[in-house]
Protein backbone atom coordinates (compact mmCIF):
# COMPACT_ATOMS: atom_id res chain seq x y z
CA UNK A 1 0.00 0.00 0.00
CA UNK A 2 1.34 3.43 -0.91
CA UNK A 3 1.59 5.98 1.38
CA UNK A 4 0.95 9.09 0.10
CA UNK A 5 1.89 12.51 1.68
CA UNK A 6 0.46 15.84 1.00
CA UNK A 7 2.38 18.69 2.10
CA UNK A 8 0.45 21.95 2.59
CA UNK A 9 2.33 25.18 2.57
CA UNK A 10 1.23 27.83 5.01
CA UNK A 11 0.97 31.60 3.26
CA UNK A 12 0.43 34.24 5.00
CA UNK A 13 -1.71 37.62 3.51
CA UNK A 14 -0.54 40.57 4.14
CA UNK A 15 -2.88 43.55 3.22
CA UNK A 16 -0.72 46.33 1.65
CA UNK A 17 -2.41 49.37 0.72
CA UNK A 18 -2.17 50.37 -3.03
CA UNK A 19 -0.38 52.85 -3.98
CA UNK A 20 -1.41 56.39 -5.16
CA UNK A 21 0.83 57.83 -8.24
CA UNK A 22 1.50 61.20 -7.85
CA UNK A 23 -0.79 63.04 -10.86
CA UNK A 24 -0.64 66.70 -12.14
CA UNK A 25 -3.47 67.72 -14.49
CA UNK A 26 -2.88 70.63 -16.71
CA UNK A 27 -4.75 73.23 -18.80
CA UNK A 28 -8.31 72.51 -17.85
CA UNK A 29 -11.05 74.81 -15.86
CA UNK A 30 -11.07 74.03 -12.41
CA UNK A 31 -14.50 74.20 -10.85
CA UNK A 32 -13.20 75.04 -7.03
CA UNK A 33 -16.57 74.72 -5.19
CA UNK A 34 -16.34 78.04 -3.46
CA UNK A 35 -17.74 80.60 -6.38
CA UNK A 36 -14.32 80.45 -7.96
CA UNK A 37 -12.81 79.26 -11.25
CA UNK A 38 -9.56 78.80 -12.69
CA UNK A 39 -8.52 78.98 -16.57
CA UNK A 40 -5.92 77.25 -17.59
CA UNK A 41 -5.57 75.33 -13.98
CA UNK A 42 -2.88 73.11 -12.47
CA UNK A 43 -3.95 70.34 -9.50
CA UNK A 44 -1.17 68.54 -8.39
CA UNK A 45 -2.51 65.33 -5.75
CA UNK A 46 0.29 63.19 -4.20
CA UNK A 47 -0.48 60.59 -1.30
CA UNK A 48 -4.54 61.50 -2.10
CA UNK A 49 -4.12 65.22 -1.03
CA UNK A 50 -4.41 68.07 -3.77
CA UNK A 51 -0.59 70.28 -2.98
CA UNK A 52 -1.09 72.79 -5.69
CA UNK A 53 -4.12 74.94 -7.22
CA UNK A 54 -2.55 77.44 -9.46
CA UNK A 55 -2.50 78.29 -13.12
CA UNK A 56 -0.60 77.08 -16.14
CA UNK A 57 1.49 80.52 -15.60
CA UNK A 58 2.67 79.69 -12.56
CA UNK A 59 6.15 77.42 -11.36
CA UNK A 60 5.57 73.65 -11.02
CA UNK A 61 7.27 70.64 -12.10
CA UNK A 62 5.88 68.35 -14.61
CA UNK A 63 8.83 65.68 -13.13
CA UNK A 64 7.77 65.29 -9.79
CA UNK A 65 4.53 63.58 -10.98
CA UNK A 66 4.06 60.05 -12.12
CA UNK A 67 1.13 60.63 -14.19
CA UNK A 68 1.03 64.39 -16.25
CA UNK A 69 -3.24 64.24 -17.97
CA UNK A 70 -3.63 67.24 -20.29
CA UNK A 71 -6.96 68.82 -19.40
CA UNK A 72 -7.35 71.58 -21.68
CA UNK A 73 -10.63 72.40 -23.12
CA UNK A 74 -12.28 70.12 -19.95
CA UNK A 75 -13.85 70.68 -16.88
CA UNK A 76 -12.66 70.04 -13.81
CA UNK A 77 -15.13 69.72 -10.43
CA UNK A 78 -14.94 68.58 -6.88
CA UNK A 79 -16.65 65.56 -6.20
CA UNK A 80 -20.36 65.99 -5.71
CA UNK A 81 -21.53 64.90 -2.00
CA UNK A 82 -25.27 63.55 -1.84
CA UNK A 83 -26.65 63.95 1.38
CA UNK A 84 -29.77 61.70 2.61
CA UNK A 85 -29.41 59.59 0.71
CA UNK A 86 -30.19 55.04 0.24
CA UNK A 87 -27.67 54.20 -1.95
CA UNK A 88 -25.82 51.37 -0.81
CA UNK A 89 -29.10 50.37 1.18
CA UNK A 90 -31.56 49.94 -1.59
CA UNK A 91 -31.20 48.34 -4.85
CA UNK A 92 -34.57 47.70 -6.61
CA UNK A 93 -37.46 49.77 -5.04
CA UNK A 94 -39.95 47.33 -5.86
CA UNK A 95 -38.56 43.86 -4.76
CA UNK A 96 -38.42 43.99 -0.90
CA UNK A 97 -35.73 41.75 -0.63
CA UNK A 98 -32.92 43.84 -1.98
CA UNK A 99 -34.15 47.06 0.28
CA UNK A 100 -32.23 47.17 3.97
CA UNK A 101 -32.95 50.86 4.49
CA UNK A 102 -35.39 50.15 7.27
CA UNK A 103 -36.20 48.37 10.65
CA UNK A 104 -38.90 47.53 12.68
CA UNK A 105 -39.90 49.65 15.33
CA UNK A 106 -40.40 53.13 15.66
CA UNK A 107 -37.74 54.83 17.68
CA UNK A 108 -34.26 53.25 16.98
CA UNK A 109 -31.77 55.72 17.01
CA UNK A 110 -28.93 53.07 17.52
CA UNK A 111 -29.56 51.73 14.14
CA UNK A 112 -26.64 52.59 12.06
CA UNK A 113 -26.40 52.50 8.19
CA UNK A 114 -23.20 52.06 8.27
CA UNK A 115 -22.57 48.52 8.17
CA UNK A 116 -25.63 47.64 6.08
CA UNK A 117 -24.06 49.59 3.24
CA UNK A 118 -23.66 47.18 0.11
CA UNK A 119 -20.26 48.26 -2.10
CA UNK A 120 -21.51 45.76 -4.22
CA UNK A 121 -24.47 47.70 -5.53
CA UNK A 122 -24.84 47.78 -8.93
CA UNK A 123 -26.49 51.19 -8.27
CA UNK A 124 -23.29 52.66 -7.05
CA UNK A 125 -21.43 52.83 -10.43
CA UNK A 126 -24.41 54.30 -11.92
CA UNK A 127 -24.34 57.15 -10.20
CA UNK A 128 -20.77 57.27 -9.43
CA UNK A 129 -20.36 57.78 -13.93
CA UNK A 130 -22.63 61.53 -13.12
CA UNK A 131 -19.76 62.27 -10.57
CA UNK A 132 -21.49 62.06 -7.49
CA UNK A 133 -18.67 60.51 -5.54
CA UNK A 134 -19.46 60.97 -1.68
CA UNK A 135 -22.92 60.30 -0.22
CA UNK A 136 -24.44 60.49 3.37
CA UNK A 137 -26.41 57.08 3.78
CA UNK A 138 -29.29 57.31 5.97
CA UNK A 139 -31.89 54.76 7.04
CA UNK A 140 -35.59 55.65 6.86
CA UNK A 141 -39.25 55.51 9.03
CA UNK A 142 -40.22 55.72 12.27
CA UNK A 143 -39.41 58.59 14.65
CA UNK A 144 -35.89 58.01 15.08
CA UNK A 145 -34.56 56.30 12.08
CA UNK A 146 -31.22 56.23 13.53
CA UNK A 147 -27.67 57.30 12.82
CA UNK A 148 -26.42 57.91 9.19
CA UNK A 149 -22.81 58.02 8.33
CA UNK A 150 -20.72 59.65 5.08
CA UNK A 151 -19.40 56.90 2.87
CA UNK A 152 -17.18 57.26 -0.61
CA UNK A 153 -18.38 56.08 -2.99
CA UNK A 154 -15.40 53.33 -3.45
CA UNK A 155 -14.23 49.90 -1.93
CA UNK A 156 -14.10 46.72 -1.01
CA UNK A 157 -16.38 46.67 2.29
CA UNK A 158 -18.04 49.20 4.10
CA UNK A 159 -14.84 49.78 6.33
CA UNK A 160 -12.93 50.89 3.33
CA UNK A 161 -15.86 53.04 2.33
CA UNK A 162 -16.20 55.00 5.38
CA UNK A 163 -15.49 58.51 5.66
CA UNK A 164 -17.26 59.67 8.69
CA UNK A 165 -18.97 57.11 10.43
CA UNK A 166 -22.01 57.87 12.55
CA UNK A 167 -22.00 61.36 11.54
CA UNK A 168 -25.79 62.41 12.85
CA UNK A 169 -28.72 61.24 14.13
CA UNK A 170 -32.20 61.47 12.04
CA UNK A 171 -35.66 62.33 13.77
CA UNK A 172 -39.18 62.56 11.16
CA UNK A 173 -41.14 65.29 12.92
CA UNK A 174 -44.63 64.13 13.17
CA UNK A 175 -47.13 65.59 10.47
CA UNK A 176 -49.01 68.03 12.32
CA UNK A 177 -52.00 66.94 9.33
CA UNK A 178 -51.83 63.89 7.14
CA UNK A 179 -53.55 62.76 3.84
CA UNK A 180 -54.89 59.36 3.06
CA UNK A 181 -55.64 57.91 -1.09
CA UNK A 182 -58.67 57.65 -1.69
CA UNK A 183 -58.48 54.65 -4.17
CA UNK A 184 -56.78 51.22 -4.14
CA UNK A 185 -54.12 52.06 -6.37
CA UNK A 186 -52.77 55.22 -4.56
CA UNK A 187 -53.02 57.59 -7.31
CA UNK A 188 -55.81 59.80 -5.58
CA UNK A 189 -55.09 61.88 -2.25
CA UNK A 190 -57.93 62.90 0.00
CA UNK A 191 -58.15 66.41 1.94
CA UNK A 192 -55.51 67.17 5.03
CA UNK A 193 -57.13 65.62 8.46
CA UNK A 194 -55.52 66.95 11.79
CA UNK A 195 -53.00 64.10 12.99
CA UNK A 196 -54.84 62.99 16.14
CA UNK A 197 -51.20 61.07 17.14
CA UNK A 198 -49.41 64.50 16.85
CA UNK A 199 -49.24 65.13 20.20
CA UNK A 200 -48.41 61.96 21.52
CA UNK A 201 -45.78 61.39 18.82
CA UNK A 202 -43.87 64.59 20.23
CA UNK A 203 -43.94 63.30 23.71
CA UNK A 204 -42.42 60.26 23.02
CA UNK A 205 -39.80 62.27 21.28
CA UNK A 206 -39.46 64.75 24.36
CA UNK A 207 -39.06 61.15 26.40
CA UNK A 208 -36.19 59.69 24.43
CA UNK A 209 -34.43 63.00 24.46
CA UNK A 210 -35.01 63.30 28.62
CA UNK A 211 -33.78 60.05 28.94
CA UNK A 212 -30.45 60.80 26.62
CA UNK A 213 -29.42 63.98 27.99
CA UNK A 214 -29.36 62.55 31.55
CA UNK A 215 -28.00 59.25 30.73
CA UNK A 216 -25.35 61.06 28.67
CA UNK A 217 -24.45 63.72 31.67
CA UNK A 218 -24.84 60.76 34.42
CA UNK A 219 -21.42 59.10 33.03
CA UNK A 220 -22.73 56.52 35.60
CA UNK A 221 -23.67 53.52 33.44
CA UNK A 222 -23.01 50.08 34.66
CA UNK A 223 -24.34 48.85 31.81
CA UNK A 224 -24.60 50.74 28.72
CA UNK A 225 -28.21 51.05 27.08
CA UNK A 226 -27.89 51.02 23.14
CA UNK A 227 -30.50 53.56 22.35
CA UNK A 228 -29.28 56.71 24.24
CA UNK A 229 -25.75 55.89 24.04
CA UNK A 230 -26.27 56.47 20.52
CA UNK A 231 -27.72 60.15 20.87
CA UNK A 232 -24.44 61.39 23.48
CA UNK A 233 -23.00 63.13 20.39
CA UNK A 234 -26.14 65.43 19.93
CA UNK A 235 -25.29 67.37 22.96
CA UNK A 236 -21.73 67.83 22.78
CA UNK A 237 -21.90 68.82 19.12
CA UNK A 238 -19.50 65.40 17.46
CA UNK A 239 -22.92 64.58 16.16
CA UNK A 240 -25.61 66.75 14.00
CA UNK A 241 -29.46 66.00 14.54
CA UNK A 242 -31.38 66.14 11.24
CA UNK A 243 -34.76 66.64 11.87
CA UNK A 244 -36.85 65.86 8.70
CA UNK A 245 -39.75 68.58 8.59
CA UNK A 246 -41.10 70.33 5.52
CA UNK A 247 -44.45 72.80 7.04
CA UNK A 248 -44.24 75.85 8.53
CA UNK A 249 -45.31 74.78 12.21
CA UNK A 250 -43.62 71.60 12.18
CA UNK A 251 -40.15 73.32 10.61
CA UNK A 252 -40.90 75.89 13.59
CA UNK A 253 -41.93 73.39 16.51
CA UNK A 254 -38.77 70.74 15.71
CA UNK A 255 -36.06 73.43 15.55
CA UNK A 256 -37.42 75.09 19.17
CA UNK A 257 -37.51 71.50 20.55
CA UNK A 258 -33.93 71.31 19.23
CA UNK A 259 -33.13 74.15 20.72
CA UNK A 260 -34.24 73.86 24.02
CA UNK A 261 -32.88 70.14 24.29
CA UNK A 262 -29.11 71.59 23.89
CA UNK A 263 -28.66 70.37 20.33
CA UNK A 264 -25.33 72.18 19.35
CA UNK A 265 -25.86 71.35 15.60
CA UNK A 266 -29.29 71.19 13.45
CA UNK A 267 -30.35 70.56 9.98
CA UNK A 268 -33.71 70.91 8.29
CA UNK A 269 -33.77 67.66 5.77
CA UNK A 270 -36.98 68.51 3.71
CA UNK A 271 -37.74 72.14 4.12
CA UNK A 272 -40.36 72.60 1.39
CA UNK A 273 -41.70 75.63 3.22
CA UNK A 274 -38.04 77.25 4.78
CA UNK A 275 -38.76 80.07 2.19
CA UNK A 276 -40.82 81.46 4.25
CA UNK A 277 -39.03 81.68 7.53
CA UNK A 278 -35.17 82.22 6.57
CA UNK A 279 -35.70 85.39 9.22
CA UNK A 280 -36.17 82.08 12.23
CA UNK A 281 -33.42 79.67 10.39
CA UNK A 282 -31.12 82.32 10.58
CA UNK A 283 -30.93 83.69 13.64
CA UNK A 284 -31.10 79.70 15.11
CA UNK A 285 -28.72 79.16 12.70
CA UNK A 286 -29.93 75.98 11.35
CA UNK A 287 -29.21 74.45 7.68
CA UNK A 288 -31.15 73.05 5.10
CA UNK A 289 -31.05 70.39 3.06
CA UNK A 290 -33.66 71.16 0.84
CA UNK A 291 -35.81 68.53 -1.35
CA UNK A 292 -35.57 67.71 -4.88
CA UNK A 293 -36.14 70.45 -6.68
CA UNK A 294 -37.36 68.74 -9.40
CA UNK A 295 -40.83 68.07 -7.90
CA UNK A 296 -44.53 69.83 -7.84
CA UNK A 297 -45.53 72.30 -5.34
CA UNK A 298 -47.30 71.36 -2.26
CA UNK A 299 -49.83 73.48 -2.76
CA UNK A 300 -52.48 74.58 -5.63
CA UNK A 301 -51.67 78.30 -5.49
CA UNK A 302 -48.31 77.97 -5.23
CA UNK A 303 -46.28 79.20 -8.51
CA UNK A 304 -45.79 75.52 -10.66
CA UNK A 305 -41.87 76.44 -10.83
CA UNK A 306 -41.51 76.90 -6.92
CA UNK A 307 -39.48 74.23 -6.51
CA UNK A 308 -36.81 75.20 -8.71
CA UNK A 309 -36.56 78.91 -7.17
CA UNK A 310 -36.21 77.98 -3.59
CA UNK A 311 -32.29 77.34 -3.85
CA UNK A 312 -31.73 81.08 -5.24
CA UNK A 313 -34.61 81.86 -2.44
CA UNK A 314 -32.52 80.43 0.53
CA UNK A 315 -29.36 81.89 -1.18
CA UNK A 316 -30.68 85.21 -1.16
CA UNK A 317 -31.27 84.69 2.64
CA UNK A 318 -28.25 83.58 3.42
CA UNK A 319 -29.06 80.21 4.63
CA UNK A 320 -26.79 77.06 4.40
CA UNK A 321 -28.45 74.78 2.22
CA UNK A 322 -27.51 72.04 -0.52
CA UNK A 323 -30.10 69.64 -2.10
CA UNK A 324 -30.67 66.19 -1.84
CA UNK A 325 -33.03 63.68 -4.04
CA UNK A 326 -35.04 61.93 -1.58
CA UNK A 327 -38.38 60.42 -2.96
CA UNK A 328 -39.02 57.90 -4.94
CA UNK A 329 -36.12 55.96 -6.73
CA UNK A 330 -33.95 58.08 -4.86
CA UNK A 331 -31.10 56.07 -4.74
CA UNK A 332 -30.50 55.74 -8.13
CA UNK A 333 -31.97 59.08 -9.00
CA UNK A 334 -28.85 60.78 -6.91
CA UNK A 335 -27.30 60.95 -9.92
CA UNK A 336 -29.30 63.84 -11.31
CA UNK A 337 -27.86 66.06 -8.42
CA UNK A 338 -25.56 67.77 -10.91
CA UNK A 339 -28.65 68.22 -13.02
CA UNK A 340 -31.02 69.63 -10.40
CA UNK A 341 -28.34 72.26 -9.62
CA UNK A 342 -28.16 72.97 -13.11
CA UNK A 343 -31.97 73.72 -12.97
CA UNK A 344 -31.51 75.75 -9.68
CA UNK A 345 -28.79 78.10 -11.98
CA UNK A 346 -31.19 78.30 -14.67
CA UNK A 347 -33.64 79.75 -12.10
CA UNK A 348 -31.70 82.58 -9.98
CA UNK A 349 -28.37 80.92 -8.76
CA UNK A 350 -25.30 81.48 -10.58
CA UNK A 351 -23.73 78.24 -12.00
CA UNK A 352 -20.67 78.18 -9.20
CA UNK A 353 -23.45 78.58 -6.95
CA UNK A 354 -25.24 75.96 -8.21
CA UNK A 355 -22.67 73.70 -7.71
CA UNK A 356 -21.34 74.88 -4.25
CA UNK A 357 -25.25 73.35 -2.90
CA UNK A 358 -23.74 69.88 -4.01
CA UNK A 359 -20.08 70.38 -2.97
CA UNK A 360 -19.01 72.86 0.23
CA UNK A 361 -22.29 73.19 1.24
CA UNK A 362 -23.15 69.53 1.31
CA UNK A 363 -19.39 69.34 3.40
CA UNK A 364 -20.20 71.99 6.00
CA UNK A 365 -23.95 70.97 6.73
CA UNK A 366 -22.17 67.24 6.82
CA UNK A 367 -19.07 68.74 9.00
CA UNK A 368 -16.52 67.56 6.47
CA UNK A 369 -15.55 70.64 4.55
CA UNK A 370 -11.84 70.56 6.08
CA UNK A 371 -11.24 67.45 3.94
CA UNK A 372 -13.54 67.65 1.01
CA UNK A 373 -15.81 69.22 -0.84
CA UNK A 374 -14.02 71.51 -2.64
CA UNK A 375 -10.70 71.73 -5.05
CA UNK A 376 -8.17 73.47 -2.34
CA UNK A 377 -5.04 72.67 -0.93
CA UNK A 378 -4.86 70.32 2.29
CA UNK A 379 -7.96 68.79 1.11
CA UNK A 380 -8.57 65.23 -0.33
CA UNK A 381 -8.56 64.72 -4.02
CA UNK A 382 -11.87 64.02 -4.35
CA UNK A 383 -12.43 65.16 -7.92
CA UNK A 384 -13.74 64.84 -11.04
CA UNK A 385 -12.89 65.63 -15.22
CA UNK A 386 -15.59 66.23 -17.26
CA UNK A 387 -15.37 66.88 -21.59
CA UNK A 388 -18.66 69.23 -20.88
CA UNK A 389 -20.69 71.06 -17.89
CA UNK A 390 -21.16 69.01 -15.37
CA UNK A 391 -24.56 70.68 -14.55
CA UNK A 392 -25.78 70.32 -18.28
CA UNK A 393 -27.50 66.55 -18.99
CA UNK A 394 -26.96 67.29 -22.70
CA UNK A 395 -22.60 67.67 -22.00
CA UNK A 396 -22.52 66.38 -18.81
CA UNK A 397 -19.21 63.61 -19.44
CA UNK A 398 -17.40 62.24 -16.76
CA UNK A 399 -13.85 60.87 -18.32
CA UNK A 400 -12.03 60.05 -15.15
CA UNK A 401 -12.91 60.59 -11.19
CA UNK A 402 -10.53 60.68 -8.27
CA UNK A 403 -11.27 59.64 -4.63
CA UNK A 404 -8.95 60.50 -2.29
CA UNK A 405 -6.24 60.28 -5.11
CA UNK A 406 -7.00 56.97 -6.18
CA UNK A 407 -8.53 56.54 -10.18
CA UNK A 408 -11.89 55.20 -10.29
CA UNK A 409 -13.50 52.82 -12.62
CA UNK A 410 -16.44 54.46 -14.34
CA UNK A 411 -17.76 51.44 -16.51
CA UNK A 412 -20.79 50.28 -15.14
CA UNK A 413 -23.78 47.94 -16.36
CA UNK A 414 -25.84 50.80 -17.78
CA UNK A 415 -22.81 51.58 -20.18
CA UNK A 416 -22.38 47.92 -20.71
CA UNK A 417 -26.01 47.62 -21.90
CA UNK A 418 -25.25 50.33 -23.93
CA UNK A 419 -22.51 49.37 -25.69
CA UNK A 420 -23.89 45.58 -26.13
CA UNK A 421 -26.96 46.57 -27.76
CA UNK A 422 -25.16 49.49 -30.25
CA UNK A 423 -22.87 46.00 -31.51
CA UNK A 424 -25.93 44.13 -32.11
CA UNK A 425 -28.29 46.40 -34.10
CA UNK A 426 -24.50 47.55 -35.91
CA UNK A 427 -24.61 51.16 -34.73
CA UNK A 428 -20.62 50.26 -33.77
Amino acid sequence: MKQITIILSLFSFVSVSAQIPSTLLVGGTAHLGTDSIIQNAVIGIKEGKIILVATTSSAFNKADYAEVINTTGKHIYPGIIAPNSTLGLTEIEAVRATNDSREVGSVLPNVRSLIAYNTDSKVIPTVRSNGVLMAQVVPRGGLVSGTSSVLMLDGWNWEDAAYKADDGIHINWPRMQTRKFLDEDNTELGPFEKNKEYIKQVEELKKLVTEAKAYSESGLQSEKNLRLEAMKGIFNGSQAVFIHADYIKEIIEAVNFAKQNGFKRIAVVGGKDSWMITDFLRENNVAVMLSRVHDLPQRAEEDVDLPYKLPYLLHKAGILFCLNNEGDMEAMGARNLPFMAGTAAAYGLTKEQALKAITLNAAKILGIDKTAGSIEVGKDATLFISSGDALDMRTNNVERAYIKGKSIELNNDQKALYEKYKAKYGLK
